[in-house]
């Protein structure tokens, strides 16, 4: 369970949205308007993602040893700043709300120099693959998000969460 790890890893996955290391962006991301095609924002949240996953026990052998895994429901990407080939940024995670089989989170790409490049808003299901169907998490894993989202309930919800999306008219 992760709280037996050292008290840093607890301090950093629950009183502030977890954030990944930097990440940098390849040349091949980069699309013909010379900035990061809007399919390697999405990367970039998957794969900053991941480490947080890795602590909590949701790991690449969490689908071998258990049968379970998690997939994505749905995601909202809102693109604020574009980004360029070399450039590093990390990915945070932040719970908004959960049950016992899904979270509704919200994360954001924030480059090295401390702007917000992009924000995402995303419902994430855990599977048993035997079905699939959706399924409860194992308690540990439930315990470890649940002590995650009370802390993150005491943060802001960043502007980008539950935007609808559609064409403003002025009226």
């Amino acid at each position: 369970m992760i709280w037996s790890k050292p008290n840093w890893v607890a301090e950093r996955i629950m009183t502030k949205p977890f954030t990944s290391e930097l990440m940098t962006v390849r040349p091949e991301w980069i699309d013909f308007n010379g900035h990061l095609n809007m399919a390697y924002y999405n990367v970039l949240m998957d794969n900053g993602v991941d480490a947080l996953w890795q602590e909590i026990g949701l790991g690449g052998d969490y689908l071998k040893r258990t049968g379970f895994t998690t997939y994505s429901a749905e995601y909202h990407m809102h693109y604020f700043r574009e980004v360029h080939e070399g450039e590093r940024l990390c990915s945070t995670f932040q719970i908004l709300d959960m049950d016992e089989k899904r979270i509704h989170f919200c994360q954001e790409l924030i480059h090295e120099d401390g702007w917000r490049s992009a924000g995402g808003e995303g419902i994430c299901l855990h599977i048993d693959q035997s079905g699939p169907r959706v399924a409860p998490m194992p308690e540990d894993i439930l315990a470890s998000f649940r002590s995650m989202q009370a802390e993150h309930a005491k943060l802001s919800v960043p502007d980008f969460v539950g935007r609808p999306m559609g064409i403003r008219r002025k009226t």
